[in-house]
């Protein structure tokens, strides 16, 4: 067993400080002051914070999940780690059938507490909001490929990124949610009565809020609400957003906060291969035949700089983002934490300091400086 003490901890409320007991893989204790019945290691006042959870990554540290090998994945996920990520989500792009299938049997062999499941985006999303998905791949929803994709996945497949105005989307939306995998919203053209719609068929979350997709219109006069207002106006409804400070401004990503609540919202980087490297160019998706990308100004964009290409932010920017913006660092932090374990149903395990919960920890300075990661009771 082992104090940790001499900490600040960061808890879903409030920060305090205090000491926490580790045993094995799971927190035991929060105390004031550490008992006599383990070892003490002194934190020297730091930050102690929950493991972060990315549930939208496609790769970092030079590689993507959609390189469809165990080392490609192992790879991202310990550059994540090195930025505090404790639970991660692999993301894939759209994609032919096989570049989909070497994803899901590559993630086979690297799965376990670290990565409890992927995330799939697309290929079923609309034309006009592909934002940098290439449109070789985009298609609606094909009940033949997607079953297949769920058989071969085997209950691997967490969430899925859908546009669900699509021809055939509320029916995969049941047949999802039926698996106990989350639908969720995104690359969209759905108007508010598609969205209320996709909502009672699974549709409760919205992948990267702000980016590809509608927002109002006007038809004859009238203006239509689009998924941007949407999100706010279907008040269960949960979000995810790109803390990267390019993707949305400050005073925007303040609002959703204000708006939705950090218990309805999730940071994410959207992170490509080129997060936590020093890279000026990349590849986004498969090194065979992804689209090439430039990194300039803190963010991935295509080559014709009229659309990102997803960030180059690790979970450490996007908390110091957040805290720019205004956000407290408890709040915050929920945003990095509890929430998207609460959206991916992993709550009770995992995204807070409370005893009974995995010992997935993170320390760190006032200035979001990672110092140390544990992850199931064992320092990284």
């Amino acid at each position: 067993m082992e104090w940790l003490c001499n900490a600040q901890l960061v808890l879903p409320d409030r920060i305090m400080p205090g000491c926490v007991l580790i045993d094995h893989a799971s927190i035991i204790e929060i105390a004031d002051q550490p008992a006599q019945n383990a070892v003490h290691i002194d934190l020297q006042g730091q930050y102690l914070a929950p493991g972060f959870v990315e549930i939208h990554s496609h790769g970092a540290g030079g590689a993507d999940f959609m390189d469809g090998t165990p080392e490609a994945f192992r790879c991202a996920a310990e550059s994540h780690l090195r930025h505090g990520v404790t639970t991660l989500f692999p993301t894939s792009v759209a994609a032919d059938f096989e570049s989909l299938r070497q994803f899901l049997l590559a993630f086979k062999q690297v799965k376990g507490p670290r990565m409890p499941g992927v995330h799939l985006e697309g290929p079923y999303i609309n034309m006009e909001m592909r934002g940098a998905i290439d449109p070789r791949y985009i298609k609606d929803p094909d009940k033949g490929e997607y079953e297949a994709l769920l058989a071969l996945a085997g209950g691997d497949i967490k969430r899925w990124t859908i546009a669900p105005e699509l021809p055939g989307a509320l029916e995969l939306g049941d047949a999802l949610a039926e698996r106990g995998i989350l639908p969720s919203i995104g690359h969209t053209c759905a108007n508010y009565r598609e969205l209320e719609r996709a909502f009672r068929h699974g549709y409760t979350h919205f992948t990267h809020l702000y980016s590809a997709m509608s927002t109002i219109t006007r038809v004859n006069g009238f203006r239509i609400t689009g998924a941007i207002e949407s999100a706010f106006i279907l008040e269960d409804a949960t979000v995810e957003v790109i803390a990267d400070g390019c993707h949305l401004p400050l005073e925007l990503l303040r609002h959703v906060w204000r708006s939705k609540g950090a218990d309805r919202v999730c940071l994410t980087g959207d992170a490509m291969r080129g997060a936590g490297t020093r890279a000026r160019e990349s590849i986004l998706g498969p090194l065979r035949d992804g689209l090439p990308v430039i990194i300039e100004d803190g963010v991935a964009k295509l080559p014709s700089r009229d659309a990102f290409a997803g960030s180059v932010a690790m979970a450490d920017r996007l908390l110091r983002t957040a805290l720019a913006a205004g956000i407290p660092l408890p709040e915050a932090l929920r945003m990095m934490s509890l929430t998207p374990a609460r959206v991916m149903g992993m709550e009770t395990a995992i995204g807070s300091i409370e005893a009974g919960k995995q010992a997935d920890l993170v320390v760190f300075d006032a200035e979001i400086n990672i110092r140390r990661v544990m992850k199931g009771g064992t320092w990284i």
